[in-house]
């Protein structure tokens, strides 16, 4: 069932949504050769308890981590550990925060140190399908309507959408109702009401929209293994234009 929010409660979403992204905004800093995932972890992990808050990823469903982490081919739920980042690499950072019982969720894809054009291309592509999408979070459009858009951008520049995954409400839960999928297919059709709030996320492959999962049970690359990016933010559906409920610039 999709929840509508109250004033107050988009209140405590917005806070939220603000410890987040400046938890996406300092793992992206941080991705630099030479660190490790892990440190990207940690560092995140004392960021989030230090505003009064909890890292939503860290034990739910058994994930071992605060943040996901993943690397080049690898599209989402990469778990941290020794792995060192390296020059040219991209890096996806997913994160999540619970405060005063509301989620705040967003993902970015970064750069590690230079890279090619092609990865930069994927990474501003990737971003860039978002906010199209976004041009139809607003009453009076449906969530096919968004999917429409991220997954016409996304294959008009060359690039393929992932099926496997989708986005989703986000509120009390991580993951409420409804999906918001990147494609559009035989999925449920539901109208965008003032007080929804969802989180919209495309992972882009550069390659085929085939998938791998790996048997750590978490970590999903892509089957061709050529690279993935990925980008989110938890939005806010209101009588003019969707509320960006985690920082847009990052």
């Amino acid at each position: 069932m999709i929840t509508l929010k109250s004033r107050q409660e988009i209140d405590l979403m917005r806070r939220a949504g603000k410890i987040t992204a400046a938890a996406r905004a300092l793992a992206g800093k941080m991705v630099t050769p030479g660190v490790t995932t892990h440190e990207i972890d940690q560092a995140v992990y004392h960021f989030i308890k230090s505003q009064g808050a909890t890292p939503s990823f860290l034990h739910y469903q058994g994930y071992p981590a605060s943040v996901c982490i993943s690397v080049n081919d690898e599209i989402i739920h990469g778990i941290p550990g020794k792995r060192v980042l390296h020059e040219g690499d991209i890096v996806s950072i997913d994160v999540g925060a619970y405060k005063d019982g509301f989620h705040g969720d967003c993902a970015a894809t970064f750069p590690c140190g230079k890279i090619s054009p092609e990865a930069q291309r994927l990474i501003d592509v990737t971003r860039q399908s978002f906010f199209e999408g976004l041009k139809f979070a607003r009453e009076g459009y449906r969530v096919p309507d968004l999917s429409l858009a991220i997954q016409k951008y996304v294959e008009e520049n060359g690039f393929s959408v992932v099926r496997e995954y989708v986005g989703h409400g986000v509120g009390r839960q991580m993951h409420e109702a409804p999906e918001v999928p990147n494609y559009v297919a035989g999925h449920e059709r539901p109208r965008f009401l003032r007080g929804m709030t969802v989180a919209v996320e495309p992972m882009v492959n550069a390659g085929g929209a085939g998938i791998k999962v790996m048997p750590d049970g978490w970590t999903v690359k892509t089957a061709d293994g050529k690279w993935s990016a990925h980008y989110e933010n938890t939005i806010l559906i209101t009588d003019g234009d969707p509320e960006i409920l985690t920082d847009p610039e990052i």
